[in-house]
């Protein structure tokens, strides 16, 4: 399969984690997450400027996106990343990259 075809086919699936990571406040429990390791609700809401319920209702976003993912550790609730679905949209802007390189240097190869 060619890449132009692989990424056609993810397409749908990058969508989906670009709208969910649109919202900085995803974003950044995303950014959080990857840079802390998995962590309850109560850690993450731990300087982020919004209430529980506010991460609470963000986190269920990400995990519709198949972003992130919960389970339970005794009495906590501990939040996770599942990277699949990041690594979908890496391939997609990936390839997005590859395509403006190619028509940079086209550009450049006319212009000189």
């Amino acid at each position: 399969m060619s890449r132009r075809t692989s990424a056609a086919k993810e397409l749908p699936d990058a969508a989906e984690v670009f709208a969910a990571l649109g919202d900085p406040t995803r974003l950044r429990l995303v950014r959080r997450m990857s840079d802390e390791g998995p962590q309850s609700i109560s850690d993450l809401t731990t300087g982020a400027g919004v209430t529980r319920q506010a991460i609470a209702k963000h986190l269920n976003a990400l995990a519709d996106a198949g972003l992130a993912k919960s389970v339970k550790q005794g009495r906590q609730v501990v939040w996770s990343l599942e990277t699949r679905r990041l690594e979908i949209a890496r391939r997609h802007l990936d390839f997005v990259s590859h395509s403006w390189d190619e028509a940079l240097q086209r550009l450049k190869d006319f212009v000189e």
